[in-house]
């Protein structure tokens, strides 16, 4: 699966909307969602979705509920481990 991030301006956002729309991403077979952020000051969520293409995350992000502006190809990098030490 491809990785998307899907970029949503939400005027009005609250941390309980994002979790019932994360809710409903679960459940949706085409894409699902693996992490998102919230941005209160900003009004933005962002999501990072797997899916098989673009469209198939739009859609599955909108059925959830999120007003998804923009959904980009991404990759995920992880900073390097630190060891203690």
């Amino acid at each position: 699966m491809t990785t998307y991030l899907v970029e949503c301006y939400w005027p009005g956002v609250a941390a309980g909307d994002v979790a019932a729309a994360l809710a409903r991403a679960t459940n949706d077979a085409d894409a699902h969602c693996v992490d998102s952020i919230l941005v209160p000051e900003d009004e933005i969520v962002l999501c990072v979705f797997e899916g098989p293409s673009a469209e198939a995350v739009r859609e599955a992000s909108r059925r959830s509920g999120f007003p998804s502006e923009r959904v980009t190809r991404s990759i995920h990098v992880l900073p390097p481990k630190v060891e203690n030490g």
